[in-house]
């Protein structure tokens, strides 16, 4: 087993060594833009890191793991355009930096390029490997979709919400995990709680996004703090606030996520207050623990050495406790 860090730069070293000049240039540079930003590579990490917890070398499954991450960075670019957001990772959103077009047209060719990332697998690997994938990369699409109605939805619930950030974040964490457990070919009964696992941490991590998106420090987040207040979306946090709050501040709330200021930094802060006043913070890093221990009661069930649930469980806990 290899470290966080180590898995990270292999997967650069790995990303590295599959550019190649093409043209046209304005094509595949903002390809190669979107993946040099970095970010935290914890899905594909997350596919090296499976594999070799079930006895395979994380070598197999690089080309897998890529793709999960070309992916991933698709599903950005065009959820940027979608938000208008202005910033990705703290530098400028492919749109922003060459055109809307552009954004689109290189969002669409990433998706493509994730799938020839499958074609180095044997047959049987690779057919498992892009029917979970297909699955996935719908569901994204289901919960953005989602994600997309909720703005202008205010009967939105608790349950509906946590649907959607399932399907728009958790199942390609899910997805990635189970991945390195369909290269290394271990049991479809450990395959199938791997991806349970990574499902409960994708639900963590996304809850954690959201509470950071609006308390996170934006030298540390790399996005606009406060974005989803601004874009008025109906995340935990905000739909947690409405039911803990008395109608005076509930309807208050309502009131500011149906307007979009030109400045917003009084909504935000206004929002926040109310956040924090309501519990609705406290109940958002409630819920982000619950979702981590239950990824961790899958490990009980999963038959592989207790330091490998062990170095799970570290990445688990480290997950819960991110700034960025």
């Amino acid at each position: 087993m290899h470290t966080i860090y180590q898995y990270q730069e292999f997967l650069s070293a790995y990303l590295q060594s599959q550019y190649e000049t093409k043209e046209p240039r304005n094509l595949y540079e903002p390809i190669h833009y979107i993946l040099d930003l970095g970010g935290k590579r914890i899905r594909p990490v997350l596919t090296l890191m499976t594999a070799e917890i079930f006895d395979a070398d994380y070598k197999e499954a690089l080309p897998a793991a890529l793709a999960v991450e070309v992916f991933h960075n698709f599903s950005l670019v065009h959820d940027d355009i979608m938000d208008d957001a202005p910033l990705r990772r703290g530098q400028e959103t492919v749109h922003e930096k060459w055109n809307l077009n552009t954004g689109i047209l290189s969002g669409d060719a990433m998706l493509i390029l994730a799938y020839q990332y499958f074609e180095q697998y044997e047959p049987t690997v690779f057919r498992d490997l892009a029917k979970l994938f297909s699955k996935t990369a719908l569901e994204v699409c289901e919960g953005q979709q989602w994600d997309v109605d909720f703005e202008k939805r205010n009967d939105v619930t608790i349950a509906e919400y946590l649907k959607m950030i399932q399907y728009k974040t958790a199942v390609l964490v899910a997805a990635a995990m189970k991945m390195g457990a369909i290269i290394a070919e271990t049991s479809v009964e450990n395959a199938n709680l791997i991806y349970d696992f990574g499902l409960n941490l994708g639900l963590a991590f996304q809850l954690q996004d959201d509470f950071l998106d609006a308390f996170g420090n934006p030298e540390t987040f790399g996005k606009q703090v406060g974005g989803d207040i601004i874009e008025n979306k109906k995340t935990y946090l905000y739909l947690k606030a409405v039911a803990f709050s008395k109608q005076e501040e509930a309807e208050e709330l309502k009131n500011l996520f149906s307007i979009q200021p030109e400045d917003s930094t009084e909504k935000i802060a206004r929002v926040k207050t109310l956040f924090d006043t309501s519990g609705a913070s406290k109940a958002t890093q409630d819920a982000i623990q619950d979702f981590t221990l239950k990824a961790f009661q899958t490990l009980d069930q999963m038959n592989i050495s207790a330091d490998k649930k062990e170095m799970l469980k570290a990445f688990g806990q480290r997950l819960m406790g991110r700034k960025v």
